[in-house]
């Protein structure tokens, strides 16, 4: 294990036989004649001084302690990956499968994600924490059996501080038990080409046939960008609220001394050794980075450094992004339903029963509870596509509304508009903002596309709070900000506030 002495053990282990000779003057002498009729001849001279047999005592030990673990490093494996195409800028020992520590909470993420895309569970649903996650060993949030904490809460515990207990509460919340949750990681890992991993605990502490390789975690990286840019932005903060406590990111002093990185994941055991994939944005240029082995967090970092350098300096300025395929969310693949009381999931039915933008009739609901509303992931999908494939106009006004066609899909109320130009504007408007000044940002993404998508998907889930602002994609040298404008300043204000509460970034932009 990559290991460095404290300062008082490399004290003693290397001063500890000179402080010997110090208290006793003749330490190796043999004993006088005298003394050799009681004790035989040719003996050496017995230490009595208390001092001395003390400091000897605890010399020995530390090295023979402490020897073996100096010269057992962990392997040392690396790869450097242009995010933009998934070209392989340098590899070292890339498909060696080694230890991944704490990278394994990647891929417990990535799944909690897909599971809230989906509507298999909500970032607002309570999770009971069962004595499994609670006892967890550090590092750990410090959950405790049988108390409740929202998911998102989870999240943020698990990506941020790296906590162990948070990661297993993520798995049972999701699979019912964590065996389940680890062969629905791995399943996922295949979907995903990661062929050479294997998980078998949704944390990353050392157990036997959990193993991955610097290839994988790059792949995994790169999909965890590309694909939940919407989450993504959990991985760069340096600190954040866990529900409990507020928490520090393990991978602060890179994020802090690194210009451009903004992610991803650190992790570290004994058997491992420090290990970090990490991603870093410069202009149109995003290098990703994957180090094992490293002996301590600043060589670790160092190295690291040294890695991204290397992929700035071998990547084309400019570059045609190739997207990963979207990986399908898997199954455990477990026919065994877990027994009552095993599972700690609070479900929350959203209603996944169809693709159709169109669902049946139904019976009258009762009145909604003042929780805020969640919407099926698929029609929100279908949504989506359908309004990115088909551009609105506005058309000239009339006098008198026009009649509806009976199967639109409604994301506000609309308001009657004021005459149009003679020549239609594109718009993508959800209602009419008249002379409101302020909005509100909710991130910024690699495309247009992404930042359409995240727009339609907030304005769903927060129709009344947004209702009479303008989705506006905007571009620049870094990317494109996903906005709402229109809105008062109490207005953008509101509106922050709910979509942080979701655990969605938000800023408020005045007025220009």
């Amino acid at each position: 294990m990559p290991h460095r002495n404290p300062l008082y053990l490399r004290y003693f282990l290397i001063h500890g036989p000179v402080l010997a000779l110090f208290y006793n003057k003749r330490p190796y002498q043999k004993i006088g004649a005298h003394e050799a009729k009681e004790k035989g001849s040719g003996v050496k001279r017995r230490i009595h001084n208390p001092v001395l047999a003390g400091i000897l005592l605890l010399s020995n030990l530390l090295m023979a302690a402490l020897a073996p673990i100096a010269g057992n490093s962990a392997p040392y494996a690396a790869m450097v990956m242009d995010a933009r195409t998934g070209e392989i800028l340098h590899s070292r020992n890339a498909d060696t499968q080694l230890h991944p520590a704490s990278l394994t909470k990647m891929m417990t993420l990535y799944i909690a994600f897909q599971a809230i895309e989906r509507g298999e569970i909500s970032l607002d649903d309570m999770i009971t924490i069962t004595p499994v996650a609670a006892n967890e060993p550090p590092s750990k949030l410090g959950l405790v059996a049988g108390q409740r904490i929202q998911f998102r809460y989870l999240v943020r515990a698990s990506g941020v501080k790296s906590a162990n207990d948070a990661a297993t509460a993520i798995g049972i919340a999701l699979e019912g038990n964590e065996a389940a949750f680890a062969r629905r990681m791995t399943a996922t890992a295949r979907a995903m080409g990661m062929s050479r991993t294997t998980f078998r605990n949704a944390h990353g502490l050392t157990e036997s046939g959990h193993l991955s390789t610097a290839r994988d975690m790059t792949v995994l990286g790169r999909h965890m960008i590309y694909d939940f840019p919407q989450y993504y932005n959990i991985f760069s903060r340096l600190t954040t609220d866990a529900g409990v406590r507020q928490v520090a990111n393990t991978n602060r002093r890179f994020l802090s001394a690194y210009r451009g990185a903004d992610g991803i994941k650190t992790g570290y055991t004994r058997a491992a050794g420090f290990n970090l994939v990490a991603s870093a944005e410069r202009g149109q240029e995003r290098i990703i980075a994957t180090m094992f082995g490293g002996s301590s967090t600043a060589q670790r970092n160092a190295r690291v450094a040294e890695l991204l350098d290397m992929g700035f300096a071998r990547a084309p300025t400019t570059a045609n992004i190739n997207r990963p395929s979207p990986v399908p969310a898997q199954g455990s693949g477990s026919p065994d339903a877990p027994a009552p009381g095993t599972t700690a999931r609070t479900v929350r039915v959203n209603g996944l029963v169809s693709r159709s933008l169109r669902p049946n009739a139904r019976p009258a609901p009762e009145q909604p509870a003042a929780a805020m509303l969640v919407v099926d992931a698929d029609v929100i999908e279908d949504a989506v596509t359908e309004v990115l494939q088909t551009v609105a106009t506005a058309p000239e006004a009339t006098q008198s509304p026009q009649a509806r066609p009976t199967g639109d899909v409604v994301l506000a109320a609309v308001q009657q508009a004021n005459p149009a130009p003679s020549e239609p504007k594109i718009v993508t408007r959800i209602s009419t903002s008249g002379s409101r000044l302020w909005g509100v940002n909710v991130g910024r993404y690699n495309s247009r596309y992404q930042a359409e998508r995240v727009l339609l998907r907030v304005a769903l889930n927060e129709m009344s709070t947004l209702d009479g602002s303008l989705r506006r994609v905007n571009q620049s040298s870094r990317g494109y900000d996903a906005n709402f404008m229109g809105l008062t300043h109490e207005g953008a204000e509101l509106a922050c506030a709910r979509l942080q509460a979701r655990g969605t970034t938000c800023f408020m932009i005045g007025p220009e």
